[in-house]
C-alpha cells in the first residue's frame, strides 16, 4: 500500500479495511505492506512506478507487478477489486495468461 501523511482515503481503508485484512485469506496470501510515497521507495520495491496518488494497492509476485489498485473506492469495491488481482495472481502462478502492461490513466472510482 503506497499511502501518505493526511491522506483521508487512506485513513478511511485504515479504519475499514486494515483491521480485518490480515484475518482474511487475501491477507494471508498478501500481507499488506505500508510504503509513504514521501519518501525513497525500499530498493526491493524500487521496479514499481510510484504515482502521486494515494492509496494505491499493488500486488507483487517474483518481483513482478500483478496489478493495482488506484484509490480506495470503499468497502464494497475493494474486496472486488482485490478478489480480480487474485485470480490474476493465480493465473501467472499457474502459467496462464501473462501479466499485461500497467495501465498509465487513471480512472474515477466513484
Amino acid at each position: 500500500m503506497f499511502e501518505q501523511a493526511g491522506c483521508a482515503w487512506c485513513e478511511t481503508f485504515d479504519r475499514e479495511i486494515a483491521p480485518i485484512y490480515p484475518k482474511t485469506a487475501e491477507g494471508q496470501r498478501a500481507p499488506l505492506r505500508r510504503v509513504n510515497i514521501d519518501r525513497p521507495v525500499p530498493p526491493d520495491l524500487a521496479f514499481i512506478e510510484v504515482e502521486r496518488l494515494a492509496p494505491v494497492f499493488v500486488l507483487v509476485h517474483n518481483s513482478q507487478e500483478i496489478g493495482r489498485i488506484r484509490g480506495y473506492p470503499g468497502e464494497d469495491h475493494f474486496w472486488g477489486l482485490l478478489g480480480a488481482l487474485m485470480k490474476k495472481l493465480d493465473a501467472v502462478r499457474t502459467g496462464g495468461e501473462p501479466v499485461s502492461p500497467i495501465e498509465k490513466s487513471l480512472r474515477p472510482l466513484g
